[in-house]
């Protein structure tokens, strides 16, 4: 069986599992997650602590084992902790402002940028150059964070466009004559 869908899934105080034959619901302090569930994996619940089991022998059911286990190991951390990214602006005049669920981004286009962030997920700007992208769902949080990255990427001459804070880009030398 997979290494990851053999370790149990523990439920903190304040969040609880329902589990139905097609979903399982995760409910806590943030809010409630809903994964839908595959036929080839088996969940129970032992008092707060979620197992899983491939039901058969074939390398399928032993894959998603550890997808649906790593799926629902974030969906209990998105509701009692929340994901988080930060992305950092690098340029000159390159500004970002948060205005209630829409963001602001002053990238060197002749318009600025709006990117309408989706239902569940929070944006906050703490100064100009910062974004953070907040919410429950880390899958939704990366994809927003993605979107917002892709509007002007870092160039790798110059270092300049929107990077995750953790992001080391390579500056590359320039053409010499």
């Amino acid at each position: 069986m997979s290494r990851v869908g053999k370790m149990p899934v523990a439920l903190p105080s304040g969040a609880e599992a329902t589990i139905t034959a097609a979903q399982i619901t995760v409910k806590g302090p943030l809010g409630s997650l809903t994964q839908s569930l595959n036929g080839l994996v088996q969940i129970e619940n032992n008092s707060g602590t979620l197992s899983f089991k491939a039901a058969n022998d074939s390398r399928e059911a032993n894959a998603m084992s550890g997808t649906i286990r790593a799926l629902v190991n974030n969906m209990v951390n998105g509701v009692t902790k929340g994901f988080e990214k930060k992305l950092t602006l690098v340029g000159v005049g390159y500004r970002a402002a948060a205005q209630g669920d829409k963001l602001n981004l002053s990238l060197g286009f002749s318009h600025p940028v709006v990117h309408q962030m989706p239902a569940g997920v929070k944006v906050e700007t703490p100064t100009q150059t910062e974004i953070l992208i907040k919410g429950i769902n880390r899958q939704q949080v990366g994809q927003v964070a993605a979107e917002v990255r892709a509007y002007r990427s870092p160039e790798p001459y110059k270092g300049k466009g929107v990077r995750y804070s953790d992001e080391v880009v390579v500056i590359k030398e320039t053409k010499k004559k």
